[in-house]
């Protein structure tokens, strides 16, 4: 597993797919314009017949411009020892439309973006080395290479150097967009049910929520609206006009059946509302009192279209699919109330999506270039008014995408008004360092007790750490990656879609029967039969026939099948048992061994399978392979795989209690040790170095994945238990004089102090030298 990937893969990863395929999207979908009729990938400024169409975007290298001009290749370390920001160029092409003519395009610099080290666009990444060597490099000739490039070859990379500081982008945890979410919450003095679903598209979020009244009306609360609409008028305003199209798409339930008629018949005599126009005036009366017939019309459909489910579309020929969409909702509060379901368990892992260093420089560079064309439409029109001729590489201010994704980095202050989120890189210890980079938080506040949210879920087993999270007011809510664990990067929908209708799913008609389908939270169609339809997808999986990034799960009860593919699941490998017999045989075993096979083949052969604690719902895993049964479908490929980096160097952390490995882990990271080969020259601020490091005696398994047999931290000391003359000490420590004057356990602390030598007008300078005792202001020798 980490012979073919780094141990903060994830971060990397992620990072590299924002710079392949997000990067490119954001530009694509950028409309700035006040016009009806607007096309994605444009800037439309208020001038007759003219607009501005972007074309691709192409990342430098990261580089840095010296005084006099120059433009020289930069090295992380360079970008270290000289205080510097270590990003590359960003140019996009703009292509100047004058009535529906198009001009030639210019390449104009946008501004920088951070570059993550050892990602793709980093100067020290693998390829990009072998081909100004012109060969692939082995480990050998690599190591070499960062060697001369001064870096320390052993460290993991995955963090941005701002200001010459190394700052690490945090791991956020999410509530998972698109999903309907039931549950009671505490109202008006009493229990009220509510159907929540936050829905997203490109950046936009928008909540729409369904909550039955005392009186056992459905009323449904609008994203950018004030006051609340009874679900029946807006089914109707959506499409849905006769009584029995809403009945049957809500439920044919005879307990459920009479408060539907109830919520119909309210509607047509407290509102007068039957039909599709009818439903429209009393909503445009309402979101739009006192404007004219047309704007009220135009109005409430912009909201139907746009702000409402917009993961749904924002066509005007989605709007079925949104009706069916809040009729589930409306169907899942009647049967909260019914008792026929239980709420929705927010912390289900399945519920939660984890945003990486990609995602989160997705959110800011949307926001920074939504901000930069802005600013460009400005220019532009203000050019226009004086009768000059427009250029675009004159107009474009390009330090205002450069600022903002810098003021972001530099202080930790993200879009969304969310803080903390770029920290400084703990340089403790090499564990610090991998830990640090593996840690995951939540966004809930930490003065309120949240005792759900810290509990450690059932579903979080194999996935984040048991024990390695900090004591106090943290506890719970920072937590830390398993082992063996992987993030989704996200996968089209398009082509699961195009799977899917192959296996016979059926389009939603007004009167559509069988198993609901979701994918990623979008309601595509129904099937016939669901249990069918999940086994051939599976199949279709272990073949390599359909991307190992989906998973399938299927709810008997709800009679719904979930299939997702979107990014940040929290997703881990198990064996495959078939009929009470592990795939994976000893031949396999020993080709692993002897490298014949690798990590990718047991992905793509089936032998292993990637599952999300959607899909976990659906196995029943085996610890060990004596425990097999025939009803088992996976094995654990080990069960130490549960722990995290910091409690995994715990020897025997069964024979413990919890709180002594909690301990333990928070303890090893802060340990002296060597951190970094490359201490002499690295200009940290302040850092310990271990005199005599040594290995540990009794060492886990996953040390060395770690490589902390490689950079170790701390000793081995020979320790008694005892008494002190007779008394009880408690837990204090006695230590030899003799070890310590022998050198046990010392360390050095550096500091580094800087200072420049100036010029100052008039001819003086600054020097650095040893001043004459009879210097004024000069300390005595004693200092």
């Amino acid at each position: 597993f980490y012979k073919e990937r780094s141990i903060v893969n994830h971060q990397i990863a992620s990072y590299n797919d924002f710079l392949e395929r997000r990067l490119q999207n954001i530009i694509d979908s950028t409309i700035i314009g006040q016009e009806e009729e607007m096309e994605r990938g444009h800037i439309y400024p208020e001038i007759e017949g003219y607009k501005i169409k972007f074309g691709k975007v192409k990342i430098g290298k990261p580089a840095v411009k010296e005084a006099d001009g120059t433009i020289r290749w930069l090295t992380p370390m360079e970008a270290r020892l000289r205080d510097l920001t270590y990003e590359a160029p960003l140019t996009l092409e703009f292509i100047p439309i004058k009535d529906d003519v198009e001009y030639d395009p210019e390449e104009v610099r946008i501004g920088e973006l951070p570059i993550m080290t050892k990602s793709k666009a980093c100067n020290l990444d693998r390829h990009l080395i072998g081909e100004k060597k012109g060969h692939e490099l082995n480990d050998e000739e690599y190591k070499k290479e960062l060697q001369n490039l001064q870096e320390d070859y052993l460290d993991p990379g995955g963090y941005f150097i701002s200001n010459g500081t190394e700052r690490v982008l945090i791991t956020v945890e999410d509530l998972a967009p698109n999903r309907v979410l039931v549950e009671k919450s505490r109202r008006y003095g009493r229990n009220v049910e509510v159907a929540k679903v936050f829905s997203q598209r490109e950046g936009y979020r928008a909540l729409t929520v369904v909550e039955k009244k005392k009186d056992g009306m459905l009323m449904v609360s609008l994203p950018t609206t004030y006051g609340q609409i009874p679900l029946m008028v807006l089914l109707r305003a959506l499409g849905m006009e006769s009584d029995e199209e809403i009945v049957e798409v809500i439920s044919v339930d005879p307990k459920m059946e009479p408060y539907v008629l109830a919520n119909i018949e309210e509607c047509a005599n407290e509102y007068g509302i039957t039909s599709k126009d009818e439903a429209i005036a009393y909503l445009g009366k309402k979101f739009a009192g006192g404007q004219a017939k047309e704007y009220r019309v135009k109005r409430v459909e912009a909201l139907m279209d746009r702000n409402l489910l917009p993961h749904l579309g924002n066509e005007s020929t989605d709007r079925l699919t949104k009706a069916i969409f809040m009729a589930r909702m409306g169907m899942a509060v009647l049967e909260l109330a019914l008792d026929k379901r239980e709420p929705d368990d927010k912390d289900h892992y399945a519920n939660k999506r984890l945003k990486l260093a990609g995602d989160l420089m997705e959110d800011l560079f949307r926001v920074a270039f939504t901000a930069l064309c802005k600013d460009l439409k400005y220019q532009i029109e203000r050019i226009h008014a004086k009768g000059k001729e427009i250029k675009i590489s004159s107009s474009l201010r390009s330090d205002v995408l450069s600022q903002r994704i810098h003021h972001a980095l530099a202080t930790g202050n993200w879009v969304g008004g969310r803080a903390g989120i770029s920290q400084l890189l703990d340089r403790t210890s090499n564990l610090a360092v991998l830990s640090h980079l593996r840690r995951v938080t939540s966004p809930l506040t930490r003065s309120q007790p949240h005792f759900e949210a810290r509990d450690l879920h059932s579903t979080q087993w194999g996935r984040l750490c048991p024990n390695e999270t900090p004591e106090g007011p943290n506890c719970g809510l920072v937590k830390n990656l398993a082992l063996a664990v992987e993030i989704s990067e996200g996968f089209e929908e398009k082509e699961v879609e195009n799977i899917l209708k192959d296996l016979g799913i059926k389009e939603i008609t007004k009167k559509s029967t069988g198993t609901r389908v979701y994918l990623n939270g979008d309601l595509i169609g129904m099937h016939p039969d669901g249990k069918d339809l999940v086994q051939k997808l599976r199949e279709r999986r272990r073949k390599g026939l359909l991307n190992n990034e989906v998973n399938i799960a299927y709810y008997k009860d709800a009679n719904d099948v979930i299939v997702n593919c979107d990014c940040g699941r929290l997703r881990r490998p198990l064996v495959i048992v078939e009929k009470g017999k592990l795939l994976l045989t000893d031949k396999y075993l020993e080709d692993l061994e002897s490298g014949k096979k690798k990590w990718i083949d047991l992905v793509n052969e089936g032998i292993v399978e990637y599952i999300d604690a959607e899909e976990e719902e659906n196995t029943l895993i085996a610890l060990k392979e004596e425990y097999i049964t025939k009803d088992h479908t996976h094995m654990e490929m080990d069960p130490m795989c549960i722990l995290g980096i910091g409690s995994s160097l715990v020897p025997y952390p069964e024979h413990n209690s919890s709180p002594r490995i909690t301990m333990g882990a928070g303890m090893g990271k802060q340990s002296l040790g060597f951190g970094a080969a490359n201490y002499r020259i690295r200009p940290d601020t302040r850092g310990h170095l271990m005199h005599y490091p040594e290995m540990q005696l009794v060492q886990t398994h996953p040390v060395k994945y770690m490589n902390f047999t490689r950079r170790p931290a701390g000793q081995n000391f020979v320790v008694a238990v005892a008494s002190y003359k007779g008394y009880n000490m408690e837990d204090a420590l006695v230590m030899s004089k003799a070890s310590i004057d022998r050198g046990m356990a010392r360390s050095s602390f550096f500091r580094t102090y800087n200072s420049e030598e100036k010029r100052y007008p008039g001819g003086q300078e600054d020097h650095f030298e040893v001043p004459n005792p009879d210097c004024r202001g000069v300390r005595s020798e004693e200092m």
